[in-house]
């Protein structure tokens, strides 16, 4: 971990994400702002034929064209899969070059607030993450793992040290100025954190970490042929990271039937209503709190 050289940090993975893509082109503008002593900072606007148009994404999701499989597959040639496999060559390819640590910035139209998301459990990672949510107790850390590197089709897989902001709510191809702060300075306290690590001025403690480890993901109410027939419950929008207990309204169809919670345990929904995920069949992702000594 003493080898973080290069650190890189990607915004506009998705077009319409305005927080992270502009926050690229502020740092691009002001480098000095992330630029520490220790280690080479870069910044890589991830998408940018999706964010001049104001687009998720123009082909397919590029946040689903990392797995390594794809990236080695020289007959996937849209726009995205080619993107990712020329940030692969950027960000992997020259052992100089290479980022040591990646920080991939991402917005939701979800009341995600500050939230980590944590594609492995790397104890540098969770150190990271433990200080971050430490020094700033609105920040909430959701893991969704992956076996290995090769199943994970997000820009993290590229590095095993790194992981995403996401914040929220705010609207697709919208900037919000308190969040853009917020993530900003996550983003200079993480900058700042790997510098004191690097100095060797961090010790290692033993400390405790609340994490939503994802469970599952909800479709919404469908009908045999995928029309959706109900709506997130009022109850239950926006209570992103809170208890839903089994028998709880999770759907309200447009009939103005409640469907409740019919888990048998009691879980913490995130990524409520988002905008983004209707495509994907994706109404909520459910999640397990709980407290890990790291």
């Amino acid at each position: 971990m003493n080898q973080i050289n290069r650190v890189a940090i990607v915004g506009g993975t998705h077009g319409n994400e305005f927080t992270g893509a502009y926050l690229i082109q502020k740092f691009a503008q002001f480098p000095d702002l992330i630029t520490r002593s220790s280690f080479e900072t870069v910044t890589l606007l991830a998408n940018p034929n999706a964010f001049a148009a104001g687009r998720r994404y123009v082909e397919k999701d590029l946040n689903r064209c990392f797995l390594k499989q794809d990236l080695q597959d020289p007959t996937l040639s849209s726009y995205e899969e080619l993107q990712a496999k020329s940030i692969q060559d950027i960000l992997t390819s020259n052992r100089d070059k290479q980022a040591d640590f990646i920080l991939d910035l991402h917005s939701s139209t979800a009341n995600m607030g500050l939230t980590i998301i944590l594609v492995n459990s790397h104890p540098f990672n969770l150190q990271l993450a433990a200080y971050l949510s430490q020094i700033n107790p609105l920040v909430r850390i959701y893991r969704c793992s992956f076996k290995s590197i090769a199943e994970n089709p997000f820009v993290n897989s590229l590095c095993e040290l790194g992981f995403a902001f996401e914040v929220g709510p705010v609207a697709q191809g919208l900037l919000k100025a308190t969040l853009f702060q917020q993530t900003e300075e996550l983003v200079y306290a993480l900058l700042d954190y790997l510098e004191r690590f690097k100095q060797g001025k961090i010790s290692s403690t033993n400390e405790t970490l609340i994490l939503y480890d994802h469970l599952s993901v909800v479709d919404y109410p469908k009908k045999q042929d995928g029309t959706i027939f109900g709506m997130i419950h009022p109850e239950l929008q926006d209570k992103d990271y809170q208890a839903l207990n089994p028998g709880d309204p999770v759907f309200l169809t447009f009939d103005d039937q409640t469907i409740l919670y019919e888990g048998i345990s009691t879980v913490w929904p995130i990524f409520i209503n988002e905008a983004a995920y209707y495509e994907k069949g994706i109404a909520m992702c459910l999640t397990q709190r709980q407290q890990i000594n790291i």
